[in-house]
């Protein structure tokens, strides 16, 4: 079956000879309707050529295809500029978080550690969250001069303001623990750290100790072991447990307690009692 047409237009030159018995206007008028001419092709030159496909069904097909595949492109190009738009307003929300001061409560737990370093004292103070992560500090240093204690004020407010902006302690303690310089020595009045290199050693030593449980800075063993005595007869329930572990989280700092409540437990034997006692 053939599949293309092609028309092919020509222009042709001819004349027609006609014998006739008088030469006038009717005769001359009817010279286009008389059948008796003879023709005679004086020249034949080819003008135009036009080509038609007969299969209308696939080129309709075709340009179905072809208008499909392209709304398909369109229907990509829409999904992936409309995931780049989420991806964007993703990464904006994750800068507005990481950009956010996360300020402290007005009202916040803590604690105060005096620590004698050689012979000079110093009082570290910690400000906590309501969850008990820690979120600012304060050093107060003895026989100081003036400058050293604005120097040790305003870098504790440096700090401050970095764990208040998400900076990991982590990162704190690994920078400063192990710097060198006086004083330093032996300290007394802290029951887990028996020595430092420094003041700045010294601070981080006891903050990792306190809030993220880095038994290997430490150089005594935790103070605790009462709380191995206490057995599961002392709490009648889990339930008990539980709601005695929270009060205490509540009204506990986390770094006095050294990030371990259930050793504390022990110590607050008064509480638990009264917590009996109000059932």
């Amino acid at each position: 079956m053939a599949k293309y047409l092609v028309e092919t237009y020509y222009n042709c030159s001819f004349k027609v000879t006609h014998y006739l018995d008088d030469v006038n206007e009717k005769e001359l008028s009817q010279l286009e309707k008389r059948e008796d001419g003879k023709f005679e092709i004086i020249n034949v030159k080819l003008d135009n050529r036009k080509t038609k496909s007969l299969e209308k069904n696939k080129t309709t097909e075709n340009i179905n295809k072809n208008f499909k595949s392209v709304k398909i492109s369109e229907n990509n190009l829409d999904q992936k500029s409309s995931v780049k738009k989420d991806n964007e307003n993703f990464t904006n929300k994750i800068q507005d978080v990481m950009n956010r001061r996360f300020s402290m409560p007005d009202r916040r737990k803590g604690y105060i550690q005096k620590a004698t370093i050689g012979d000079h004292k110093v009082y570290l103070h910690t400000g906590e969250y309501e969850d008990g992560k820690i979120g600012e500090i304060f050093i107060d240093t003895s026989k100081e001069g003036e400058l050293v204690k604005a120097l040790m004020n305003n870098f504790a407010i440096a700090i401050s303001l970095g764990l208040q902006y998400g900076v990991p302690l982590d990162e704190f303690v690994s920078a400063y623990v192990d710097t060198k310089f006086e004083p330093s020595g032996k300290v007394f009045g802290n029951d887990r750290i028996l020595s430092a290199t420094s003041i700045l050693d010294y601070i981080f030593r006891e903050l990792a100790i306190s809030y993220l449980n880095r038994e290997d800075l430490a150089h005594t063993p935790s103070i605790g072991s009462n709380a191995d005595k206490l057995k599961d007869n002392d709490i009648d329930s889990a339930e008990e447990q539980s709601q005695f572990l929270k009060i205490v989280k509540d009204i506990t700092s986390k770094g006095f307690v050294r990030n371990n409540y259930k050793k504390k437990l022990v110590d607050l034997s008064d509480i638990r009692i009264n917590l009996k006692g109000k059932k």
